[in-house]
């Protein structure tokens, strides 16, 4: 007897020993639970990314309206200035005993015909004169408008700024942040992330959208970089630029602009070429390598690859960029 409690006794110790060992600590995230905080990470990231360029490329555009309305002011002055020389002369001609009316060119004419050619002059004169004040205070319009228009667009590039550099730095924090949840990941989790699969190789159509298919095509394998802009790494949003600027064709820089060019298709019409954007905020976008796949720069830590096209995230539109 006291044999069999001794066996039975051992039994027990190592089924509990066994439980505690296999039973997450406290502060232990399940591995599946971490994937998935990695994943709503970057993808916030990603937004954040998009968000900070979409600043930036506000801040640029003010800027050019900045200039442009600075310009125009200048360009309304110095024409305003131009006829206002030609006024001052005419003024001064009237001031000086050029009398521009009827009774004059009369009194002193010595013929019909001097009084005909005089009067003639006369109207000339006044209507030149007519004209150069008229123009004198359009420019002088023009220059203020120019002047309001360049003072608002200052104050919209000052507000941009401050923007640019609020997203930046939430930017940064969210990347900081996904970095190292990406370190708290396993080896195998790190691997298989990292696996860009196999090369996909497709007969690209003609044209624009067949072009740009191929060079997205071509950057299989290359790693993403939040905000990168390429040739060695991309974002998301960089790689669709890039794909169609290789086939001469301009599109904006982040996916929230990408999200209104060309025209919307459904999907049961997605061709070769068209971008898809994915999520209710538009925050990421892949082209489509057919009716079933696509290419994109998924996120870091995960290469450029070929993902079936509903398995990416839930689609919020397909734009066809050309035809």
């Amino acid at each position: 007897m006291p044999g069999r409690r001794a066996a039975r006794t051992t039994a027990l110790a190592a089924v509990v020993a066994a439980t505690v060992v296999s039973m997450p600590t406290a502060h232990a995230q399940p591995v599946d639970e971490a994937l998935k905080a990695y994943t709503d990470l970057t993808r916030e990231a990603e937004k954040l990314s998009q968000d900070h360029l979409k600043a930036q490329s506000d801040l640029s555009r003010a800027n050019a309206i900045v200039v442009a309305a600075t310009e125009a002011e200048k360009k309304a002055l110095a024409e305003s200035e131009q006829y206002r020389g030609q006024v001052d002369v005419l003024t001064t001609a009237s001031f000086e005993g050029a009398r521009l009316n009827n009774l004059s060119a009369f009194l002193t004419s010595t013929s019909q015909q001097d009084f005909l050619e005089r009067m003639q002059a006369m109207n000339i004169i006044a209507s030149d004169q007519n004209a150069a004040v008229s123009q004198m205070a359009a420019n002088i319009d023009t220059a203020q408008k120019a002047r309001t228009d360049a003072t608002k667009a200052a104050a919209a590039a000052e507000k941009f700024a401050a923007d640019v550099s609020t997203r930046k730095v939430a930017m940064d924090q969210q990347v900081t942040a996904a970095r190292t949840k990406y370190q708290s990941l396993t080896v195998p989790q790190q691997k298989a992330l990292a696996n860009p699969g196999p090369t996909v190789t497709v007969n690209a159509p003609p044209g624009a959208a067949g072009a740009a298919l191929s060079f997205a095509m071509s950057q299989q394998g290359k790693p993403y970089v939040f905000g990168s802009n390429g040739p060695n790494s991309w974002d998301c949003s960089s790689l669709m630029q890039a794909s169609y600027r290789a086939a001469g064709v301009t599109i904006p820089r982040v996916t929230y602009d990408q999200a209104k060019i060309g025209r919307a298709v459904g999907r049961g019409e997605v061709a070769p070429g068209d971008l898809i954007i994915y999520y209710s905020g538009q925050s990421h976008v892949a082209m489509a390598v057919d009716s079933v796949r696509a290419v994109h720069a998924s996120t870091e830590g995960v290469p450029v690859k070929v993902a079936n096209i509903d398995s990416i995230g839930p689609i919020s539109v397909i734009r066809r960029v050309v035809g």
